[in-house]
C-alpha cells in the first residue's frame, strides 16, 4: 500500500547542485577566514577541479577576493589565498523605532561598513510619511556604501510590532494597524532610484533581528539557545533555539513586554492592564524616576547618570522594574529552558541595578533551582546586538545561501 503521508525527494538537477556547492565554498571560507583551493577541497569532500570552477564563478560575482601566497605545508607550488569580498555584496539594515530610525550597511564578513542614525519623534505620525522617510535615509546609505565600492543587494526592515508577511498586524506604541511596510517602504525607495535595480525587501520584529545579531556577533561563548529582552519605549523579547528563532504559529512568538504582571495594574497601550512594558518600559522608567517622558535618548543617559549618582528616586524605580521584569523572566524561563537571558537595549547600560533584584526573583521562581549553575545565566548584551545590524546581517546571510541569486543581471 502508497505511503501517502511521504514522498520521494524531487532529483537534484544540475542549478540546485551548482547552488548548494557554490554556498558550501563560501561558507566554508567565510569559516576558516583565509584558505586556499586546495584546503577548500579537502573541506567540503569535492575535487580540486570541481572547487576551482566554484571559486571562480564566486570570484566573478564579487563574493570572494584572492590574493598572496601560502604556504601548502608539503611539497608543490603555494597556493593563493582566498578570503571574503570586502568589496563586493552588502545587505542593508534599516530599523524603524519609536523614536529613530537606524541604517546600517554591512559586508559578507559581517562588518558594520556604513552607519546612519537619525532621532525623530515617529508618534502619531501617518506610516507612509515615516517609511519615506526612512526611505531617504536609506538612500543616503546606499550612496555611502558605493563610494566604498560595495554594492547593495538587499535590504531587511527592523520594525517593533507584531510584524508578519511584510505588515505590521500592530504596532501599539507606534499607533500601527495593519501598515504594509514592505510594500510602501518598497515603493518610496524605488521613486527615489528611478535608475537604479529594484532591492528586494524583506522585515522581521525589531526584537528578533536584535537577537540574531547577539547570536552572530556578540560573543555568546558558543550559547545557542537564549532569550533576548530589548528595552527602548517598549519592551521587546525573542527566544532564540538552537541558533534559529522561535516565532509561534503566526509568527508573533516573543512579545514578552506585554506579559501581564498585575490584572489590575495600569492600563497598556495594546489594551490590557498591568503589562510588563508599564513597569520596567523607557516611558515607566522616566516617569517613576521623575525625568520628562519626552527627553528620549537624552532622558535615558540622565537615567543612567542619576543611578550612577546614586539618586534614590532613580535607584528605586530600577529596583521595582528589575523585580518585575525577574517575576516575568522566572515565567519564561521556567516554560522554555534557556541556557540564558540576555538584555538590551537601555537594560544593557542599566543592569548594574537591575539585575540584583531580577536574579532574586529569578532565583526563587524557576523551579529547576539550577538558575546559577555554571555561572551567571543573566547577563547584558554586547554593543554588536542591534536590530539595524541584525537586520542587514540577514541580507548576508541570504546571499551566502544562494550567491548566484544576487548576481548583477
Amino acid at each position: 500500500m502508497k505511503n501517502t503521508l511521504t514522498s520521494p525527494a524531487a532529483k537534484a538537477g544540475y542549478e540546485s547542485v551548482r547552488r548548494h556547492n557554490l554556498s558550501l565554498v563560501l561558507r566554508t571560507v567565510r569559516e576558516e577566514g583565509e584558505v586556499t583551493r586546495a584546503r577548500v577541497a579537502s573541506l567540503v569532500g569535492l575535487t580540486r577541479a570541481a572547487v576551482s570552477s566554484l571559486v571562480e564563478e564566486l570570484l566573478a560575482l564579487g563574493c570572494l577576493s584572492e590574493s598572496g601566497k601560502t604556504s601548502s605545508g608539503s611539497a608543490g607550488r603555494p597556493g593563493t589565498v582566498l578570503t571574503l569580498s570586502r568589496t563586493g555584496p552588502a545587505g542593508l539594515g534599516v530599523e524603524i523605532n519609536i523614536d529613530y530610525v537606524s541604517v546600517c550597511a554591512v559586508d559578507l564578513t559581517g562588518t558594520d561598513r556604513v552607519r546612519v542614525i537619525e532621532h525623530t519623534d515617529h508618534r502619531g505620525v501617518p506610516p507612509a510619511e515615516v517609511l519615506a522617510h526612512a526611505a531617504r535615509l536609506t538612500n543616503r546609505v546606499i550612496g555611502s556604501t558605493r563610494e566604498q565600492q560595495l554594492r547593495v543587494v538587499g535590504v531587511e526592515l527592523a520594525l517593533p510590532g507584531l510584524v508578519s508577511g511584510g505588515v505590521v498586524r500592530q504596532a501599539p506604541n507606534l499607533g500601527w494597524s495593519r501598515v504594509a511596510a514592505e510594500g510602501i517602504f518598497g515603493q518610496a525607495l524605488s521613486t527615489l532610484r528611478p535608475a537604479g535595480r529594484a532591492l528586494a525587501v524583506g522585515s522581521d520584529n525589531e526584537a528578533n533581528l536584535a537577537a540574531l545579531a547577539e547570536y552572530w556577533f556578540g560573543g555568546l561563548g558558543g550559547l545557542r539557545t537564549f532569550l533576548y529582552l530589548t528595552g527602548e519605549i517598549g519592551v521587546g523579547g525573542a527566544l532564540v533555539l538552537n541558533g534559529e528563532i522561535l516565532r509561534g504559529a503566526h509568527g508573533f512568538a516573543g512579545e514578552i513586554g506585554h506579559v501581564v504582571v498585575d490584572p489590575q495594574g495600569p492600563q497598556c497601550r495594546c489594551g490590557a492592564r498591568g503589562c510588563l512594558e508599564q513597569y520596567a518600559g523607557r516611558a515607566a522608567l522616566f516617569e517613576a524616576a521623575g525625568i520628562d517622558c519626552g527627553q528620549g535618548v537624552r532622558g535615558a543617559a540622565e537615567l543612567e547618570q542619576r543611578a550612577a549618582a546614586g539618586d534614590p528616586r532613580t535607584v528605586e524605580a530600577l529596583r521595582t522594574a528589575g523585580d518585575r521584569l525577574g517575576v516575568v523572566l522566572a515565567g519564561a524561563v521556567n516554560l522554555f529552558d534557556p541556557e540564558a537571558v540576555v538584555l538590551g537595549g537601555i537594560y544593557r547600560n542599566l543592569m548594574p541595578w537591575l539585575i540584583e533584584a531580577a536574579d532574586a526573583q529569578l532565583t526563587t521562581r524557576v523551579v529547576s533551582g539550577r538558575w546559577h549553575e555554571g555561572g551567571s545565566r543573566l547577563r547584558a548584551s554586547s554593543l554588536s546586538g542591534d536590530a539595524a545590524r541584525g537586520a542587514a546581517a540577514r541580507v548576508m546571510y541570504e546571499v551566502m545561501e544562494n550567491p548566484a541569486a544576487y548576481a548583477v543581471r
